[in-house]
Formats: C-alpha cells, sequence, structure tokens
C-alpha cells in the first residue's frame, strides 16, 4: 500500500458551507473473526490546527506508531469518540446494523461532550453510508471512497478508533488466554485459526463467521 500524507481539504471545504464541525468517521474490526467492531469519530471546525506529523491511515502505520499517535490525535481533534458493537450483537444484528449500532453510540458520546451533531457533516470513509441507515433522524452524511488516506480527520478517527480497539484485544487474554489476541487483535491469523480449533471458540468469537469461515 502506498503511503500518502492526508490533507485537511475536504474538511475545510465542507466546514465553508457553513457545518459547525466536520466529523471524520472511519470503522475498524469489521473483517475480524472475534471482538467488537469499533467506529470511531474525530471532529474538527473551522480552528482547526496543523495535523500531528506523521498521522495516516491506521493501516499504513505500525502498531507502535499507532500507539504514539493516538493520544496526540485525540489531543488535535476539537471532540473525538469510540462507539463498539460486540461480537454477540454482530451474531444476532449482521456487521452492517452493527457498524451503524456502532456509530449511534459513538454520536452519542460526542452529542454528550457538547457537540452539535445535527448542525455537523459526517465525512464517511468508503461509499456506503451505513451511519443513517441505523438513525431514526439522518444526519448530513458524506461519503468519499479512501477518506481515511486522504483526509486527516478522518485519518484520525482511524487511529483512535484502532488503538481503542487493540488495546481491548490485547486485555481480554487474562479472560480468554490461548488465541494470541495480542498479535492478531481477533482477526483470522493462521495461528488464531489453529487455536480455534485446538480450544474451540471464546465468547469474544463471532460464532456465525466462524461458520462462514469453516
Amino acid at each position: 500500500m502506498a503511503v500518502s500524507d492526508p490533507t485537511l481539504d475536504v474538511e475545510l471545504d465542507l466546514l465553508r458551507t457553513g457545518a459547525r464541525f466536520v466529523i471524520g468517521c472511519d470503522e475498524v474490526g469489521r473483517g475480524a473473526l472475534a471482538g467488537p467492531v469499533a467506529v470511531g469519530f474525530a471532529a474538527v471546525n473551522a480552528s482547526v490546527l496543523t495535523m500531528p506529523v506523521g498521522l495516516r491511515d491506521s493501516k499504513m502505520l505500525s502498531e507502535p506508531r499507532r500507539e504514539l499517535l493516538a493520544p496526540l490525535a485525540v489531543a488535535w481533534a476539537t471532540y473525538s469518540a469510540v462507539g463498539l458493537a460486540s461480537a454477540a450483537e454482530v451474531d444476532q444484528l449482521g456487521i452492517i446494523a452493527c457498524l451503524g449500532l456502532a456509530g449511534k453510540r459513538a454520536l452519542a458520546e460526542l452529542y454528550a461532550q457538547g457537540v452539535d451533531v445535527a448542525g455537523s457533516i459526517v465525512l464517511l470513509d468508503g461509499s456506503d453510508d451505513w451511519l443513517n441507515k441505523a438513525l431514526a433522524t439522518p444526519l448530513n452524511v458524506v461519503t468519499r471512497i479512501k477518506a481515511d488516506r486522504d483526509c486527516g480527520s478522518v485519518a484520525a478517527a482511524s487511529v483512535i478508533a484502532k488503538v481503542h480497539r487493540d488495546r481491548l484485544m490485547i486485555a481480554a487474554h487474562d479472560d480468554t488466554p490461548g488465541y494470541g489476541w495480542a498479535s492478531n487483535k481477533g482477526y483470522g491469523s493462521a495461528a488464531h485459526l489453529s487455536a480455534i480449533d485446538l480450544l474451540g471458540p471464546s465468547p469474544l468469537h463471532r460464532k456465525s463467521w466462524l461458520k462462514i469461515s469453516a
């Protein structure tokens, strides 16, 4: 994957339309076999300053770099939040509905922090507006393919959500040892699949996904 530095060009253009905030949005853990799916938000307004040096889409960063950049991204964004939907919820509702559910939970957190969500624009990575599908009152959502690569607020959201979820998976080792969460974070590595064969699924596994995987 080619390395690319994001800019704030898109966010500044959207803010000029009168939006109170542009809320960068990205999801993490969509394709994992275990653990929650996470949706991160990073809200910026017209007073946004230069981004932290080296901030990029989380997939373009090593784990140590993400750990260093996550607190800088939180401090840089005017507001930020992460929402989760559990593996059990993914089994019950499906992944797309759970993206929306996690997004709703993160939006509620932003609202509690004082963000005028209704007066803002959500800049969502990808082409599918899965967020509004979960909301009773639609928001102003702008989808953009590769926004996590090109847009600073979305890159920040991706790093914040990735580090938040990774830390949860690492901490889960104490309750569910043997699956190698620290290295695989719930994704389907060969060692992880072997551990499932040996130990069976844990409460963190998306059991409907294991059937698909098998």
